[in-house]
């Protein structure tokens, strides 16, 4: 028990550029509170105390905010960073060294028994907002994205995006834990992938009207490689597209 508290107090300072002194740690963080009391409650669910252990993680949650049922198992080390509007059900279980951000939820799909809450492997990093729902496993190494809901197993050493959650593999490349700036942005690409098959039969189109004897070959709007006459070249709605389309593959989109 005592390993288990050093981990969950040390992480902290490892984690978080923002942590300067034990002093602050201690009575300034939520999350590391909010595990205090969890560690307390959690052994007298185990040993089979009624009532209490749900009083306990009933005052934790209204000192802190987070919502830790006494029921869940929660390995050594597990940071909540700010951790406001977290909730982390009965039959839930975290990995060690788990990183989870504000307003995440580790809960069930119904009104089902037994183990109806999620399981998360060790290193996983859950964003702000995150929803990770019913009996599902989440591998090792994983990092859901902040928004994102994940509804079906995800294997390790992967990216999650979306909602629904997406897999975004990312086997053999090691990133760290808060590199939030480096996920993968799935809509654009595929709405990239769209665009660059559009000019491509765009341009395909055009050749086979070249080859058409006493065929003009008119210009296309979205083209934004095609030749254009004096006629087009200054239209105003052919202007706007384009540039909508390139401030959107340059980031300004999604």
């Amino acid at each position: 028990m005592l390993s288990t508290l050093s981990a969950d107090f040390r992480i902290i300072f490892e984690r978080d550029p923002a942590a300067r002194n034990w002093l602050e740690v201690l009575f300034c963080y939520p999350g590391l509170q909010a595990l205090l009391f969890h560690r307390l409650a959690h052994w007298l669910h185990i040993v089979g105390i009624p009532f209490i252990p749900r009083f306990i993680s009933h005052l934790a949650r209204f000192l802190t905010g987070i919502e830790i049922h006494p029921g869940a198992a929660i390995g050594q080390g597990v940071f909540i960073d700010h951790g406001m509007g977290v909730v982390i059900g009965e039959t839930a279980i975290v990995g060690d060294y788990a990183l989870i951000y504000q307003g995440v939820t580790l809960g069930g799909t119904g009104k089902e028994s037994g183990k109806r809450h999620p399981t998360v492997g060790e290193n996983v990093v859950v964003g702000a907002g995150a929803k990770v729902l019913g009996n599902i496993h989440v591998g090792n190494n994983v990092r859901i994205g902040a928004g994102s809901v994940v509804l079906r197993d995800v294997p390790s050493n992967c990216t999650v995006v979306g909602v629904p959650g997406r897999i975004i593999y990312r086997s053999g490349v090691r990133v760290a834990p808060l590199e939030h700036n480096n996920l993968p942005d799935s809509e654009a690409e595929v709405i990239r992938a769209l665009v660059d098959r559009i000019e491509s039969l765009e341009e395909q189109i055009q050749n086979l009207q070249r080859a058409l004897p006493g065929t003009k070959t008119p210009v296309l709007a979205g083209n934004l490689s095609a030749e254009k006459d004096d006629s087009t070249q200054d239209t105003p709605c052919c202007n706007l597209r384009d540039k909508a389309i390139q401030e959107f593959l340059d980031g300004a989109g999604i």
